[in-house]
């Protein structure tokens, strides 16, 4: 394997360079389209992550305004596993996610392959790879032959991304209030927020008013992420 193919991506001193060289590579291996996103962790919300793409900036608006990494096969695929996936019409089988694909196919994502990304210190993404060739059976075996190479691209993308990430606000701390550290507490021992309601002497409403507060001041989407993100603080060490 010809490893000098990634000597231009590692020499890139700028993020616009390294992109311009991420296209281009995925070019000459045959798709025309490609994206590259990545999370800091699973806990974070799909909206935070870093991505670098040369997919219609239509269909990127359109994608990330009505939330469709929610609904999106591929993203979920992406999280529970670490081999690649060849996405085509079948992988889309609820009613929403048949329209997500209908969509995107008209901006020419008709099929293509997802490389799940899970890095060391626990981040998460994927890179896509997409092309119209692979609706063709042959062309799809032609392409097989390229995934050493390609697994080697998302490897070294997401290395050479690292010097691109944003970096982390130091300093920034995130004040909660005694009455949602408990919450956490006790939502951190399986309780609902009607149990929790009922230990506390409150409504489940404002238990759930307080968890809310919680993730808006952590910038997460779901109570889980919340508790992750609070006990990776060391907030819940009790």
């Amino acid at each position: 394997m010809e490893f000098d193919l990634f000597n231009e991506l590692l020499a890139a001193t700028t993020e616009e360079e390294w992109a311009k060289e991420i296209f281009k590579l995925a070019s000459n291996l045959g798709f025309e389209q490609t994206l590259f996103a990545v999370l800091k962790s699973k806990s974070e919300p799909l909206e935070n992550a870093y991505i670098k793409s040369n997919y219609s900036s239509a269909w990127r608006t359109t994608y990330d305004k009505e939330k469709l990494g929610y609904v999106d096969p591929t993203v979920n695929h992406t999280l529970h596993h670490t081999i690649p996936l060849f996405w085509t019409p079948d992988a889309f089988k609820a009613e929403k996610q048949k329209n997500l694909y209908e969509e995107a196919s008209s901006y020419g994502l008709q099929s293509g392959i997802i490389f799940p990304i899970h890095g060391a210190h626990g981040e998460y993404g994927m890179f896509s790879f997409a092309s119209e060739r692979l609706a063709n059976l042959k062309n799809k075996k032609e392409i097989e032959q390229v995934l050493p190479v390609l697994s080697l691209l998302r490897d070294y993308v997401f290395e050479t991304s690292k010097k691109f990430l944003p970096v982390p606000e130091h300093g920034k701390e995130v004040h909660l209030t005694k009455r949602e550290l408990e919450i956490l507490i006790w939502a951190k021992l399986g309780k609902s927020s009607w149990e929790i309601g009922r230990i506390l002497n409150c409504s489940e409403a404002t238990v759930n008013f307080h968890i809310t507060n919680v993730r808006n001041k952590f910038e997460v989407h779901t109570r889980q992420q919340a508790l992750v993100k609070a006990m990776q603080l060391g907030l819940l060490e009790v």
